[in-house]
């Protein structure tokens, strides 16, 4: 495939996750390829000075009827969990972990759908072990990869790129070098696709 679009992403974004239920589909109609890159929101946003818009109470109640009426335009589950904004490091570590893997898509599914459709508590160990042993994962072997020290560098360095190539918040796409920010920009990403 010679088209790609790169996913800059955290399972801790909203935004993300409304991004990932539509990205596949679209990549399979324009014969791209993903490049799946996992960041750490909270690192971007410490960066460049940039605060989530949960921050302010106003850009917040808008948020959540802007991601609802997403959610009903594409036609999949959303329910906004109440232990947001959340950290996410070790998450984003599995995410990273698994990268490449056969595991992958099942890890992401598992993650998304826990924190964004169950409203899971994904801070709590448990809860964690709870969600990727019913998705079939070994907790224990999970503990183990995300706390290799190959991935935590990977992590690190994605998200050091991220913020140098311009990003500032979650989900942040790239076609052909151009830079669109937010899954609200889908059908912007699809042009360049197209083009």
């Amino acid at each position: 495939m010679s088209k790609q679009v790169e996913f800059f992403f955290d399972v801790g974004s909203p935004a993300s996750y409304l991004a990932w239920t539509q990205l596949e589909s679209m990549a399979q109609r324009h014969n791209a390829e993903i490049i799946w890159r996992p960041i750490l929101l909270g690192a971007v946003f410490q960066a460049v000075g940039n605060t989530s818009p949960a921050a302010v109470p106003a850009k917040a109640a808008y948020m959540l009827k802007d991601l609802k009426c997403f959610s009903n335009i594409y036609g999949v589950p959303f329910r906004f969990n109440p232990f947001f904004p959340l950290n996410t490091m070790q998450l984003m570590r599995g995410v990273t972990a698994y990268l490449g893997t056969p595991e992958f898509q099942t890890y992401l599914e598992a993650i998304f759908t826990a924190l964004w459709s169950k409203k899971l508590n994904m801070e709590s160990p448990e809860v964690v072990a709870q969600v990727l042993t019913k998705a079939g994962f070994n907790a224990t072997d999970f503990m183990t990869r995300i706390s290799e020290s190959e991935v935590k560098e990977h992590l690190k360095n994605t998200t050091e790129e991220a913020v140098a190539r311009g990003v500032f918040g979650a989900p942040s796409f790239f076609v052909n070098g151009e830079m669109f920010f937010g899954q609200d920009r889908l059908s912007f990403v699809e042009d360049a696709l197209r083009d």
